[in-house]
């Protein structure tokens, strides 16, 4: 069975090539990917992780409010009992955030410039089945 991620991009961020191209490139890999579309609350992100039954969740920002969306969306899945879905982000997110958002339960933070074989390495790493 594929592995299943949800890429979101959660708050008022309108610019999603970034997060269109790392979906179609974990879909190139062999991965199930179910893509949110713009402005989503992470409520609802939350939501559709459970209801498609998800391994994983992206997460795309470059707004600035990385420090706030990321742990809500973590915070959401552990409300509705999900806390095994991982959740990963990647955007315009200064190297000094990173680890405040690890310790918040991201499980990995892809910067810019970060190239599209190392994603799809850390996924399929990730979500092996071993």
């Amino acid at each position: 069975m594929p592995t299943r991620i949800l890429i979101a991009k959660p708050g008022l961020d309108g610019h999603d090539r970034g997060a269109k191209v790392v979906a179609r490139a974990l879909r190139d890999a062999g991965c199930e990917v179910i893509y949110t579309g713009l402005h989503q609350t992470p409520a609802n992100i939350a939501s559709v992780a459970i209801q498609e039954d998800v391994d994983g969740v992206g997460l795309s920002a470059l707004s600035g409010a990385h420090k706030t969306l990321f742990p809500s969306v973590v915070a959401e899945l552990a409300e509705r009992g999900a806390s095994d879905v991982v959740v990963f982000g990647g955007g315009i997110i200064p190297d000094a955030d990173i680890p405040e958002l690890e310790a918040s339960g991201i499980a990995k933070i892809f910067g810019p410039g970060t190239s599209l074989e190392t994603i799809q390495t850390w996924v399929a790493e990730t979500f092996s089945p071993d």
